[in-house]
């Protein structure tokens, strides 16, 4: 199941990173300036926030399985319009259901996943899932940036589309959802008699109804992990709509260079997520407390892109500033498991989707901004924007760091929400 949930992320961040593949193509085709194009990418996050908290709270009481079935295919549908033709306003229509579409899939899909391991062994799976969001734009990189260099971008499209519909059709066949689904704390199948567990579950169940979200929001901990995740979105966010951008006019790489060194910060920051998830996991393991395992090792982690990114203006050469792009850019993109597990050790089962799902919708605002931003900073300063944008990144990620160590402390915090 851990490795379904792998392919599915991996063809959520291909469809996402298409038209950041395809930025000059797609410029040119349509006659956009830099501003029109970030724009139009700004608009798949319109709808993204809204349906990753609907969607959320909703996984709280339908099948994770059936959810991620739905919007797979939902994004294979909203890849069609653009494939056929249009211009800008089919562009940003076909964007918004995409992004509505795409809203909940990294938190129901870590949820789905999460579900099949007890708390202490979930940093892994929780690695893998968000590491799909890394090979999804490893492997579709090269492959779509061939494509659109030696076809068309809108063939592109349609080749997402087919991925997405054969992802749907594997996972209505052999897809399903995991035993921790109900308590987070529960031990394995068949420790204890039957009627314990229903009991245990039935307890926990009750227990977490009182809880509201509104107090699992107010917690230091859900706030240090939604913020230090929001800076780190946005690096994503830039990484998928105007690196590519940048890696051709603004450090003078050609579209096929371009095509493979943009993986380097995701390559990067796959190692730092397995590296992290390691980490942890031994940590906790030695009895250290999850503020230190996770919200001080996802602290570092920040702390090392935020240097990279505010050092990359500051020297000289190409080879010395793509390097730091990708080290900046890799460690500081790479706390989506942090604050997922961290999370999930958080909230009690009957309300962790919807704690997952308002984190995930107010983090991928910065997807809404971001893109917007870099246009408009690369339209009034051309290719100084590129490098500003860069030390814009550096500042937020010392933000979030100061967050993650600040704040974080799910045990206490959950303690708090159980008196």
């Amino acid at each position: 199941m851990t490795g379904l949930l792998v392919v599915f992320m991996m063809v959520n961040f291909a469809d996402k990173s298409v038209l950041g593949l395809a930025a000059d193509e797609v410029m040119a085709d349509l006659g956009l300036t830099a501003t029109e194009f970030g724009l139009a990418n700004s608009a798949f996050f319109l709808l993204f926030s809204v349906a990753a908290i609907v969607v959320g709270m909703v996984a709280d009481r339908v099948s994770p399985k059936l959810l991620l079935l739905v919007m797979a295919l939902l994004w294979s549908v909203a890849q069609v319009p653009v494939a056929l033709g249009g211009g800008l306003a089919v562009l940003i229509a076909s964007r918004i259901v995409l992004g509505a579409a795409e809203g909940p899939a990294f938190p129901v899909a870590q949820q789905a996943a999460l579900a099949w391991f007890p708390n202490e062994r979930r940093n892994l799976p929780g690695a893998l899932v968000t590491i799909g969001v890394t090979l999804g734009v490893i492997v579709s990189a090269p492959t779509l940036s061939w494509i659109i260099q030696n076809h068309d971008w809108r063939i592109a499209l349609w080749v997402l589309a087919g991925v997405g519909l054969v992802w749907s059709a594997v996972w209505y066949l052999v897809g399903a959802d995991g035993r921790y689904s109900t308590d987070r704390d529960e031990g394995p199948e068949g420790s204890g008699s039957a009627a314990a567990a229903v009991a245990r579950r039935a307890a926990a169940a009750a227990d977490a109804a009182r809880i509201p979200y509104r107090r699992i929001y107010a917690s230091r901990t859900w706030i240090g992990a939604t913020l230090s995740y929001f800076v780190t979105y946005w690096v994503v966010a830039l990484m998928l709509v105007w690196l590519p951008s940048f890696l051709r006019n603004g450090l003078g790489y050609s579209a096929e260079a371009a095509s493979l060194i943009v993986i380097a910060p995701w390559a990067v920051g796959a190692v730092v997520l397995l590296a992290q998830a390691f980490l942890s996991g031994k940590l906790m393991s030695r009895g250290f407390s999850s503020r230190v395992a996770r919200g001080h090792v996802g602290g570092w982690t920040i702390t090392i892109g935020a240097a990279a990114c505010l050092a990359v203006p500051f020297v000289d050469g190409t080879t010395a500033q793509t390097i730091l792009v990708a080290i900046g850019f890799g460690f500081g993109g790479a706390y989506a498991t942090v604050a997922v597990t961290t999370i999930a050790e958080l909230a009690p089962a009957s309300r962790r989707g919807g704690s997952l799902g308002m984190m995930n919708a107010l983090v991928t605002t910065a997807g809404l901004v971001a893109p917007a931003v870099v246009g408009l900073l690369v339209d009034a300063q051309g290719n100084d924007g590129y490098f500003n944008a860069v030390l814009l990144s550096g500042g937020l990620l010392l933000v979030g760091a100061v967050a993650s160590f600040a704040l974080i402390d799910p045990a206490r915090d959950a303690a708090r929400l159980n008196r």
